[in-house]
């Protein structure tokens, strides 16, 4: 393309349209790439989310996209981006469809992807009875019998957590022993610890709800509901192809990229990262929050630097 976008937003999960919306109502021109289903696509419904509670995953994404319509500087594709190169001020995106996109700023809300364990049962539980987050999702089980799978090491961490909405309640371990120390305050709470990984799973396709887990040393569990951290990857390789350094979260399983905790700025100057890809604590309304302001940031990025480029302009001509 022969002009120049002001920015281009590799994603339109909501940290994408989030940070769009800031850009389109500060008139800069910006360039949303659709790579497809959010993260959240397996759950009926997303939650914990201010007036949106409830909704349904492309719903939300729909009116995040409608709300964009009326901006003429803002510009949504499905399209993905295959590898980025140049600096900051003059980067090229290149689009899976063959296009290339000219950016001024690259802004990285691609999110995570979820890699599911190869475990019978696992993956189509996800999202309707095996769960990642209990404040998305932790209401709808509560006093339910649910249960924990975690490393030993971490075990004792999420059953602190979720024993805030059940206290019928399991702990599961990957097959690594939980701590001594650990050991001895499930035992007081009465939480059973198994230390056996879990083999399979099965729930009621009807229903669309867990049922049983099952171990490898064949104990059976009746369970309807389980929160686990299966690991996590970057949905788009952006980040490593210009050069920006991760941090790997091992209560998330996942290596997110590095940013300046304020203006979320990675070590490459010119490109920035939104939601997920870049945040420890994953939720609809911190993606959300994190697009608006790198939408901010960004664009006082790019007033200082129109600024300073007319200010040199005029020094030049009256030379």
């Amino acid at each position: 393309m022969a002009d120049k976008y002001d920015a281009v937003i590799v994603g339109a999960g909501t940290a994408g349209l989030s940070a769009a919306l800031a850009f389109g109502r500060a008139m800069r021109r910006v360039l949303v790439l659709d790579g497809g289903p959010p993260r959240n696509a397996p759950a009926e419904h997303a939650h914990n989310l201010f007036t949106r509670d409830g909704v349904a995953p492309d719903e939300l994404l729909r009116l995040g996209k409608r709300d964009l319509e009326k901006y003429e500087t803002v510009e949504v594709w499905e399209d993905v981006a295959t590898a980025a190169s140049g600096s900051d001020g003059d980067f090229t995106v290149t689009l899976s469809g063959g296009d290339s996109a000219l950016a001024r700023k690259v802004i990285i809300a691609s999110g995570q992807t979820d890699v599911m364990p190869d475990m019978p049962g696992f993956a189509e539980a996800w999202g309707r009875g095996i769960y990642h987050c209990p404040f998305c999702h932790g209401w709808e089980v509560r006093d339910r019998p649910l249960a924990v799978y975690a490393s030993g090491n971490m075990v004792m961490f999420r059953v602190n957590l979720i024993r805030n909405w059940s206290r019928d309640l399991i702990a599961i371990t990957d097959g690594t022993e939980a701590p001594e120390e650990d050991r001895k305050k499930l035992d007081a709470l009465g939480v059973p610890l198994y230390e056996s990984p879990i083999s399979a799973i099965e729930s009621d396709t009807e229903e669309q709800k867990l049922t049983r887990i099952v171990l490898e040393d064949g104990t059976e569990i009746e369970r309807e509901g389980l929160f686990t951290n299966p690991p996590q990857r970057q949905s788009s390789e952006l980040a490593e192809t210009l050069g920006c350094a991760t941090v790997y979260m091992e209560m998330m399983q996942a290596h997110a990229i590095s940013a300046d905790p304020g203006t979320r700025e990675t070590i490459v100057k010119g490109v920035f990262v939104a939601g997920d890809a870049g945040k420890i604590m994953q939720s609809l309304a911190n993606a959300v929050a994190s697009g608006a302001a790198v939408g901010a940031f960004v664009t006082h990025d790019l007033a200082a630097d129109d600024v300073a480029a007319e200010l040199a302009s005029l020094t030049e001509k009256q030379a």
